[in-house]
């Protein structure tokens, strides 16, 4: 995830605790979904699917942060 940015994903975990919160969460969910995927987690399709659209709305909501950081370095 945001291969292309690590720098500023790096800067960002460090300094910006709003962006360090959502990467925590994108992760835990990332992990889970992966879990369910691949049969080591029960979990209900239908709640795999709501797990699966917050995880994107997360990603979505972490590029408007790096985005906006990469605008305010130039």
């Amino acid at each position: 995830m945001f291969e292309n940015d690590q720098e500023i994903v790096n800067s960002l975990l460090n300094n910006n605790n709003n962006f360090k919160r959502l990467y925590d969460k994108h992760t835990k969910i990332k992990n889970t979904v992966k879990e369910a995927n691949e049969g080591n987690v029960a979990i209900e399709q239908l709640s795999l699917e709501e797990l699966k659209k917050t995880k994107l709305e997360l990603k979505d909501r972490m590029s408007f942060i790096i985005e906006s950081y990469r605008h305010n370095m130039n």
